[in-house]
């Protein structure tokens, strides 16, 4: 566009004006009674002086979040948070480390010393919970039990510990696996105290942080944890994410199945109920996944990048 015509006395009100109302923060009222204009004429010299290219209104964020996209990918899935890192990195190591901090300054900033964090358990956490400086003080507490991996470094017990020392609140955690042999081992782990206590404050947990998994195609510790006539099994019955080891199909819809009794953790009515569930999820792969799981209305927020915001929105 090319750039309007402006005379010089013109231009030194225009630029007094704009001097005063976008660096001094002024009101178009008070820069009216100044000049003995109206505030229309300052709000004419305003608009001149941005199409005069006298004034450039440049938005600027720090860090490294794409607020355009995460902006986007907020209206388009109906979202309470979207946050996007704008990296184009693959590796998954440094995409969980990124997207940990991410959601840890989300969850920093929206959490309140009112509300009670629930934590699932995810390699993305642990990068969260590394990440992490602050946090009111408010109760977290354990959703699942932990897989081991020799991959990640510590349990869902430190990571509900490390995370609600920041603010100095009360962890709730158990010592128990996510996947147990058998549906009779889960039963009894479950009434176990601890166990029990956690799954009963989960009823007044405000926020939730999970990890998000793809079933098809494979992205996911849980699929990594169960035996390939149990993926096939699964993937037949329809589930294609889990969100902190609950089944979903492709509608969002929680999907009956036997391995969901041998799972340690809060159930999909009890996820389902929870305020604020903030998903962090990292691989493009994912992104069907993560339609299902916000279908569903097992997400309400979601930390990403790049590429799996894109893939989200049916992109390249």
């Amino acid at each position: 566009m090319a750039q309007q015509s402006i005379g010089p006395a013109q231009l030194v009100l225009t630029a007094s004006v704009a001097r005063r109302y976008y660096l001094d923060g002024r009101s178009k009222l008070d820069i009216a009674e100044e000049f003995g204009i109206s505030r229309f004429k300052v709000a004419r010299l305003l608009e001149a002086g941005r199409a005069a290219g006298l004034v450039h209104v440049e938005i600027r964020h720090p860090g490294n979040l794409d607020v355009e996209l995460s902006a986007e990918l907020q209206s388009a899935l109906g979202l309470r948070h979207a946050i996007v890192v704008d990296t184009l990195d693959d590796d998954p190591a440094l995409l969980r480390a990124q997207i940990g901090r991410a959601g840890g300054e989300l969850v920093s900033e929206i959490v309140t010393s009112d509300d009670v964090l629930g934590l699932g358990w995810a390699r993305s956490l642990i990068a969260m919970r590394d990440a992490m400086t602050r946090l009111a003080p408010c109760p977290v507490v354990q959703l699942t039990g932990a897989l081991s991996r020799p991959d990640i470094d510590g349990s869902s017990i430190e990571l509900v510990r490390d995370v609600a020392r920041l603010g100095g609140g009360e962890p709730y955690f158990f010592y128990a696996p996510m996947i147990v042999p058998d549906a009779t081992t889960a039963g009894v782990l479950r009434r176990q105290p601890d166990v029990a206590r956690c799954l009963e404050k989960a009823a007044v947990v405000t926020t939730a942080v999970v990890g998000l998994g793809s079933w098809d195609p494979p992205y996911s510790t849980v699929w990594d944890a169960i035996s390939p006539a149990e993926r096939a099994d699964l993937h037949e019955l329809g589930v294609r994410a889990d969100v902190s080891g609950i089944l979903l199909a492709g509608d969002g819809q929680p999907v009956p199945a036997p391995l969901a009794d041998r799972l340690i953790g809060i159930d999909a009515a009890q996820l389902h109920r929870i305020p604020e569930v903030i998903a962090l999820a990292y691989a493009a792969e994912k992104a069907a996944a993560v339609r299902a799981a916000v279908r569903g209305g097992y997400v309400t927020s979601l930390v990403t990048h790049t590429r799996l915001a894109r893939a989200i929105l049916g992109r390249s």
